[in-house]
């Protein structure tokens, strides 16, 4: 299970954060608000795309009210938008459908946060598995996921 990874990488790297695990499911943004008790939009859901060559995933954390922004995914990565294969999420980037998260993640794959957290004091990314989840503030986000920057590719859905 990649909650086990998750957990080993944040042993690893001194992440002193609980990671909470429901007895429901947490896999989809309003899954996650209601196992967590918070509105849908602080939910930090992670969308996974493939890189230009399509040999490596990009993954995009953002508020769970959001949709990528085509035109602005094309203007940040030069590239358009697709997402991974249901075939190919657990193999590229450690974690199954569910659960993918900004931790623990391959050497290859590239991190990037949406800005449209920034608004929110704390948010709720996945852990690694369908049913976990942990709250970290946009600052810890950003370091402990090793992030390469901030972008702005969403808008509100």
């Amino acid at each position: 299970m990649s909650v086990e990874l998750v957990k080993n990488y944040f042993k690893e790297n001194n992440i002193d954060k609980e990671i909470l695990e429901f007895p429901v499911s947490s896999a989809t943004v309003e899954l996650a608000a209601q196992a967590v008790g918070v509105e849908p939009a602080r939910i930090a859901k992670t969308m996974s795309f493939y890189t230009k060559d399509k040999d490596a995933a990009i993954l995009v954390v953002t508020a769970g009210d959001t949709k990528v922004d085509n035109s602005k995914f094309k203007h940040c990565f030069g590239m358009k938008a697709k997402m991974l294969s249901a075939e190919d999420v657990e193999q590229m980037t450690g974690h199954a459908i569910g659960g993918v998260c900004p931790f623990g993640n391959p050497p290859s794959v590239s991190v990037y946060l949406d800005v449209s957290m920034k608004r929110f004091a704390s948010v709720f990314p996945a852990a690694g598995s369908a049913n976990s989840a942990v709250e970290m503030t946009c600052e810890e986000l950003e370091m402990y996921s090793g992030a390469k920057e901030w972008v702005d590719v969403c808008k509100l859905s």
